[in-house]
């Protein structure tokens, strides 16, 4: 009898276990995120740089503080301590004066001020903002399209132009006049806005070169407008128009608090007119070829769109923006007499508007608020403040919006997927 002998199958390695999938942690990723130049962080940092700039520019500037550092090495904390209350006391006085005084605080919480003047910083914030709003959004809605629209100025003044002459000249209703008023101020901007679009579809002249060109034409003529007697004031000798009627008067929003709040309905006509913009920006057939023209003519001439037309219409949208904020600046706070001074360099602060808030309507308004504050602040806090602080950190602002590879390459931040995105006008 033999041994048989059974050879046993080989056993399975056992089944891998699978590891349950790790979620992303909150703070890893926001970290990175943090750490990466993409457009949100580029804009906050170049916030950040620009006040870090101005505080090093008022250290500069300023002899008492100047002179501590001359005996540095021997007293440090006096230069340190004359600088940190110089850059703390001046940006304190910017706050005060844009956003909230701290003394009015207490004398109304004292029952020594009324609600009113309490808002009267804001109140100039949100006025300087105003005509802002509508000439980033000038400027926002043509670099959409790869053009640089660098005429807001001259198309604000002939919307002021055209809101002032219709303003003082019909006698209709409020519920008439004004409207009518607001939309002249609009079609006088588009008509300039036009202009540039027209010149380039069909002759291919640069927007830029013909745009400026018309900002001193329109400046020019303002000061020729206002010597006619059509235009000129019957009581004044200077170069100053008529008042507009009572009736085309954009009322105050705050006025009712206190008189001398100037904050206006032209605020909120602003951010409709944002609204609207990214309306048509985002959800219409218009704004679709705006944003294709934009990214790529030519694709856009393969498909089918006419190029010229889109440059027309667009460049006549955007000075429609503009000419609104005129109407904003004739019917409102200039509604007893515009003069040569009255459009300020609103149209050439909306370029940097845009360039801060990316051509994206959202934050055009938002660069607006943060500009109009700068504005009213630096106003505010004079003597003890240099006005052209307010120059300063929007400038700064724009260099480094405007170069992201800079605050990049000053921060070693990482490159976002994607690469940097900058706004870009086409055709140079």
């Amino acid at each position: 009898m033999s041994d048989s002998t059974t050879t046993e199958a080989p056993a399975e390695p056992p089944a891998p276990v699978e590891e349950p999938e790790q979620k992303p942690n909150f703070m890893r990723v926001f970290g990175r995120y943090l750490t990466e130049a993409n457009s949100v962080m580029v804009t906050v940092y170049s916030l950040l740089l620009a006040f870090l700039i101005g505080a090093i520019l008022l250290i500069v500037s300023d002899e008492y503080t100047r002179s501590t550092f001359s005996y540095f090495f021997a007293r440090p904390q006096d230069a340190l301590q004359a600088s940190w209350y110089l850059v703390r006391d001046s940006y304190l006085s910017l706050f005060e004066g844009a956003i909230l005084n701290l003394n009015t605080l207490e004398s109304y919480q004292a029952g020594q001020a009324d609600f009113g003047n309490l808002l009267r910083p804001l109140s100039e914030t949100l006025t300087y903002a105003t005509p802002l709003i509508f000439t980033g959004l000038a400027v926002g809605l043509a670099f959409r399209a790869g053009l640089f629209n660098i005429g807001a100025q001259g198309q604000l003044i002939f919307g002021m132009m055209g809101a002032l002459i219709v303003g003082f000249s019909l006698d209709l209703p409020i519920w008439l006049h004004l409207p009518i008023a607001i939309i002249a101020g609009g079609l006088a901007g588009a008509a300039l806005g036009a202009v540039p679009g027209v010149l380039k579809a069909s002759t291919g002249a640069h927007e830029v070169i013909s745009s400026i060109m018309l900002n001193n034409i329109a400046a020019l003529f303002l000061v020729w407008a206002l010597g006619t007697s059509f235009l000129h004031s019957e009581t004044k000798s200077d170069l100053v128009s008529k008042p507009v009627d009572d009736s085309a008067v954009l009322p105050g929003l705050l006025s009712s608090l206190n008189p001398s709040l100037r904050v206006n309905l032209a605020l909120v006509i602003g951010f409709a007119a944002a609204v609207f913009t990214w309306w048509l920006l985002s959800k219409s057939t218009f704004g679709f070829r705006i944003r294709a023209v934009g990214f790529n003519e030519h694709a856009a001439a393969t498909a089918g769109m006419r190029i010229g037309s889109t440059y027309t219409t667009t460049m006549a949208a955007a000075g429609a923006l503009a000419g609104l904020g005129g109407a904003a600046l004739a019917l409102g706070v200039s509604s007893g007499g515009i003069t040569t001074n009255t459009a300020l360099d609103y149209g050439f602060s909306g370029i940097t508007v845009a360039l801060l808030g990316r051509a994206n309507p959202g934050g055009i308004v938002a660069s607006a608020l943060l500009f109009g504050a700068l504005k009213a602040g630096a106003l505010s806090a004079q003597p003890d403040v240099p006005v052209d602080i307010s120059t300063l950190l929007q400038a700064t602002i724009v260099l480094f919006i405007a170069a992201p590879a800079l605050v990049k390459a000053i921060l070693h931040l990482r490159t976002p997927r994607g690469g940097l995105v900058t706004l870009e006008a086409k055709g140079w």
